[in-house]
């Protein structure tokens, strides 16, 4: 549906149209890929929200004849604080635009700005484990963002600790290696002796996901042990593969990125293994994206403005705005290898 130079409601109505087709384009990978619980927040309620952890030890005790049963242990686990923000931007149609029938550039303005603000949470999201193994960073607009854990240390870190006991867990793999055979199985012993509740018993870690980068090497090293019928490195055809549809492959297309979104080869290698059921990301939706639409009327009432128009420009402005909030507690539920042999 073109737009043309007709009224100013029937140009906004086609225009969110358009801001709709690019919003609908974006693939939200992260959004959608289970790492993160995904939270409605209501309107008037505040710009943050409290997340916190409460784990029961593990095991029964003896019950005797007559005997009162054993009240479970309760640990309260560490609590982050997730903060709003708002991202937003804007766009103008040019009067030329509007009336001298240059549709496809009008339409590429708007499917634009309709992935603005969808985009932005996938760099943000994306960004907690691209800076993972770090306690904060920069963003492209200048603010420090922390991303530590509950326990105030960095997602990726060798010595984890836990609230109800002196146990530490790694959920970087040591040396940093590339993806391999050995390297996974390695990341999977990781898991099977260092994944506690807060009383720092061991509890059974259930990994659903192989997430890397966009890689290409990476990416077919992963697709060969997770699609293969026989053991990728065995000598003969007929061993099977054990990693076949083990995992589900994640590739982040942002992950081997700077603050601003451009690509860092230094990070073209990471990959880890998460947990779906055990997540603790938590992503909070205070507004989901929209357009902003130009008014076609002045605050006065009932006199009729061209307040939709710029003055000077004669452009009309169009907006995308959007509202949410990140925080992680733990790294129980994910490991991670920066694939470049650090120590």
């Amino acid at each position: 549906m073109e737009i043309n130079s007709v009224t100013l409601g029937d140009f906004v109505k086609n225009a969110q149209i358009l801001f709709n087709k690019g919003l609908d384009s974006v693939p939200q990978v992260m959004r959608k890929s289970g790492l993160f619980n995904v939270v409605p927040i209501d309107e008037h309620t505040g710009d943050t929200r409290e997340f916190s952890e409460i784990d029961l030890e593990e095991y029964a005790d003896n019950k005797n004849e007559s005997d009162q049963a054993g009240r479970a242990k309760v640990q309260q686990g560490y609590t982050v604080t997730m903060k709003a923000v708002r991202r937003a931007k804007d766009i103008g149609i040019s009067y030329e635009m509007r009336t001298r029938n240059k549709y496809p550039e009008i339409a590429r303005k708007l499917t634009s700005l309709g992935k603005l603000i969808t985009n932005r949470m996938e760099l943000d999201l994306t960004h907690r484990l691209t800076f993972g193994a770090s306690s904060s960073y920069t963003d492209k607009d200048g603010v420090t963002v922390d991303v530590t854990t509950g326990d105030g240390l960095p997602l990726f870190y060798s010595a984890k600790t836990i609230k109800g006991s002196s146990s530490t867990y790694r959920t970087i793999l040591a040396n940093n290696p590339r993806l391999s055979k050995g390297a996974l199985e390695g990341m999977e012993r990781l898991i099977v002796e260092e994944t506690y509740n807060q009383f720092g018993e061991k509890v059974a870690g259930n990994y659903d996901v192989l997430w890397t980068t966009d890689d290409p090497n990476t990416c077919n090293t992963a697709r060969e042990y997770l699609q293969s019928t026989a053991d990728v490195e065995g000598a003969h055809s007929g061993i099977k593969n054990v990693y076949q549809s083990k995992y589900r492959h994640l590739i982040i297309p942002r992950l081997a990125t700077d603050a601003n979104g451009n690509v860092d080869t230094d990070k073209r290698y990471y990959w880890g293994l998460a947990s779906t059921s055990m997540t603790s990301a938590h992503l909070g939706i205070w507004e989901e994206a929209r357009m902003k639409n130009p008014s076609n009327y002045s605050t006065l009432k009932d006199v009729p403005l061209n307040s939709a128009e710029e003055f000077a420009t004669d452009d009309i402005n169009f907006g995308a705005r959007g509202g949410y909030g990140i925080c992680v507690l733990n790294g129980n539920w994910i490991r991670a290898s920066k694939g470049d042999g650090s120590a």
